[in-house]
């Protein structure tokens, strides 16, 4: 049985569950289990991509009940996730008992599934006044989470907002989960560790408190609560991961690399794990082996995946890395009729040409990236800051001189660390100190990432001005 990091997959009552489930099956004797049971189990194969035995086991649920509400429920999402409302709504007219809470719950999520919002809410404020009083917060919660699962994150506040007085746990929960998607990191964190003064060896909420701290670029602490629910449960996927991707962007490649293994050791090879681990390994000079692992990645995602896009750029950095200036550029192509910043694609494939000395092609690249931006300021760092990683590192000066000067206000936030290391190698001290200043102020984090190797481990950017003041006797 595979670790999936959800309470119920992995708790003792589902494992025993599943158990029996599949002695049934093997032996081929009659299983005997309920509707909700075989769907809880068709949902565990589905969450774990057994698809294939998901289907039998929702097929034997819709076969021994078939007007139950669960498996026709669980066929209904199938119809909704290939964006077939049609379907989706013949299964939900199927569905016996009318009045249940689940079968109201189906109806607005078709409308949500279609972006009828307004309908959707139209629907849902009037049966919310046909449930009892003593069940309203129990709905706020189940219409909250029906509106995170299709990112309608607003209308999941919303509706957070009209439960009385509920300090349960569950309802805490979402409300941190609901805050992160909306942004409000510390919020979101504030409520997290709420929730660890409650429960403090829950690992469940020391993995929320670690997305907190990572999404709000805190990567150190984020590394430290997952280390917390690693202690908790060795084997819980979430703790593993958040941890490699701290250390990742805090380029501890060679650790981030053996965490990716220990997640691929509990919950299999993803399209995720498999792009982390070659980036990891490209990071290490280690290009052949990236390139390998990048390819799995690709063999392994689809066009429904978030990670899609940024495994075509990756394949780029690693055929360019190689000097195989035509396959990075084919895997820069593949993204063209994607969803996605095209602007920033054309970056990319200036990095790679410049990477590989055609500067006339590289130029061009960079032209039309600047064109497709709309002249945008962050898409002309992204070019500078290739131009510095192709070490011309006067020329990024310059560019930089120019950018600051005449590109931006001069309460424009980013760039600055990027900045301070031209200077440092330039060896224009004065200018460094002064951009180093102004990146430890508005982007703490960025200069961790960029200038921390300048400084002790351990020392937060906003000791790096003072730590540096006193290094070079200033």
């Amino acid at each position: 049985m595979k670790r999936t990091g959800d309470e119920y997959f992995d708790s003792e009552e589902f494992r025993e569950l599943l158990d029996s489930y599949e002695e049934s099956v093997s032996s081929g004797s009659s299983v005997m289990l309920d509707s909700d049971e075989l769907t809880d189990i068709a949902d565990y194969y589905h969450y774990t991509g057994d698809y294939d035995k998901a289907d039998e086991a929702i097929t034997q649920a819709l076969d021994f009940f078939p007007g139950a509400t669960a498996p026709l429920i669980y066929k209904a999402h199938e119809a909704l996730d290939d964006d077939d409302v049609t379907t989706a709504e013949e299964y939900i007219a199927q569905i016996e008992d009318k009045e249940s809470p689940d079968y109201q719950y189906m109806k607005a999520e078709v409308l949500i599934a279609q972006d009828k919002i307004d309908e959707a809410e139209q629907f849902l404020r009037q049966y919310f006044w046909a449930v009892p009083a003593d069940e309203h917060n129990d709905f706020v919660i189940d219409v909250a989470n029906i509106y995170m699962d299709y990112g309608v994150t607003e209308k999941a506040y919303e509706w957070m907002m009209r439960s009385q007085g509920d300090h349960s746990e569950n309802f805490k929960e979402l409300m941190g989960h609901i805050l992160l998607a909306l942004g409000k990191f510390e919020d979101s964190q504030r409520i997290f560790n709420e929730l660890l003064d409650r429960d403090p060896y829950s690992s469940r909420y020391w993995n929320s408190l670690a997305s907190a701290q990572y999404m709000s670029e805190d990567y150190s602490n984020s590394i430290s609560s997952s280390e917390y629910a690693i202690a908790i449960d060795p084997t819980n996927p979430d703790s593993l991961i958040n941890k490699a991707n701290g250390l990742l962007h805090l380029n501890n490649y060679e650790e981030a690399l053996k965490y990716y293994e220990r997640y691929t050791d509990v919950n299999g090879e993803d399209d995720y794990s498999a792009m982390n681990k070659g980036i990891c390994l490209l990071s290490l000079n280690r290009q052949q082996e990236a390139l390998q692992m990048l390819k799995k990645a690709e063999e392994l995602t689809n066009d429904s995946s978030p990670c899609q896009i940024q495994i075509y750029q990756e394949l780029a950095f690693a055929y360019s890395s190689l000097h195989d200036v035509e396959n990075a550029i084919k895997s820069i192509d593949k993204t063209q009729l994607m969803d996605c910043d095209h602007a920033d694609m054309e970056v990319l494939k200036g990095h790679v040409l410049l990477e590989n000395g055609q500067m006339e092609r590289a130029h061009e690249a960079f032209k039309e990236a600047i064109i497709k931006s709309g002249y945008s300021p962050e898409i002309m760092i992204r070019i500078i800051v290739s131009i510095y990683d192709n070490r011309l590192v006067h020329a990024a000066y310059t560019l930089f001189k120019s950018f600051y000067k005449n590109g931006v206000d001069d309460d424009y936030p980013y760039g600055h660390a990027y900045m301070a290391l031209c200077c440092w190698d330039l060896k224009k001290y004065d200018e460094f100190m002064e951009y180093l200043k102004l990146s430890c102020e508005r982007r703490p984090q960025e200069a961790r990432i960029v200038l921390g190797h300048l400084f002790p481990e351990n020392l937060e950017p906003k000791d790096y001005y003072e730590y540096m003041t006193k290094e070079m006797n200033l």
